[in-house]
């Protein structure tokens, strides 16, 4: 196995230290300072040339900041002379993969670039929104899934009753099937309709028997709690003893909680992709067990 030096950028601090834990590796933290009209400066202060290098910096709100500062401290440690791998684990605006309004930027496909751009040389990332955005890369880049981590943690902290796993959307039919068959439960999926002028989210009904049992809604990413909160409005009217909710990226923007919890959403666990009080789910091993394949 190589050896390799893990870069914490500044939004994944606590995540990079478990990387580096799980690797036996030393850990660098990279400088950041925050100038009163909002520019971020990056220093390495680490002589790194001819080392492999993992930088670890998850995209979370506000992306647009936390993308710089990955650019920037990607540069920097090309530029020494380390050869670069980024894991992004919430990788920002993979849900723009394609045009699905004409005069759209694809804006997976621009990020893509950036990256590419100051010698990153390879990517790992946490449940990509859709694999179709793997292919807007040109180089080397990995999606690893928390899908089954986040079904034993539930298996293990909660107690399930006749537990039945719904996708609120046909697009993670896939994640909730294989949380399904890891937890040993039924799964459903529900189609859902988004107006992608207005943002209104529809959820199309479906008549399920969920008297006295258990329901987890299961998604990749959770921001606005809208969908999740429909679905759960309908699983509550069909009889759900209790709702959980289970995502990899709990990016929870705006009043997102409050929205779920009146939706009858009992509970919120996610991975710690994302730093908030519901990543309760780590995926540092889960990311190290890429890098010791190489």
């Amino acid at each position: 196995m190589k050896e390799w030096v893990v870069a914490a950028g500044p939004a994944s601090l606590d995540l990079a230290a478990g990387v580096s834990s799980n690797l036996a590796s030393r850990l660098l933290k990279i400088e950041m300072t925050e100038f009163p009209d909002g520019e971020s400066k990056i220093r390495v202060k680490d002589e790194l040339r001819n080392k492999s290098v993992i930088l670890v910096q998850s995209l979370y709100p506000p992306p647009d900041s936390r993308l710089l500062q990955l650019l920037f401290a990607a540069h920097k440690l090309s530029e020494d002379g380390a050869d670069v791998s980024a894991v992004i684990p919430y990788l920002a605006y993979s849900r723009q993969d394609k045009q699905f309004l004409e005069g759209e930027v694809v804006s997976l496909g621009v990020v893509a670039h950036l990256l590419r751009s100051v010698g990153i040389r390879r990517i790992v990332t946490v449940d990509i929104h859709s694999a179709q955005g793997l292919g807007l890369f040109s180089i080397p880049i990995y999606s690893s899934s928390a899908i089954p981590l986040l079904a034993d943690y539930i298996s293990k902290n909660f107690d399930l009753v006749r537990p039945i796993a719904i996708s609120p959307d046909l697009g993670s039919s896939n994640r909730v099937e294989a949380f399904a068959s890891r937890l040993g439960c039924e799964y459903v999926s529900f189609k859902k309709n988004r107006d992608r002028v207005t943002g209104e989210v529809k959820t199309e009904e479906k008549e399920i028997l969920l008297s006295g049992r258990d329901a987890v809604i299961v998604d990749d990413i959770i921001s606005t709690g809208g969908s999740v909160a429909k679905c759960a409005e309908l699983l509550k009217r069909y009889g759900a003893r209790r709702i959980i909710a289970a995502c990899t990226h709990a990016l929870l923007v705006g009043s997102a909680e409050q929205k779920m919890k009146e939706a009858g959403v009992n509970e919120i666990i996610a991975s710690n992709t994302i730093p908030n009080r519901y990543g309760k789910v780590d995926v540092s091993s889960l990311i190290a067990s890429y890098f010791q394949t190489l």
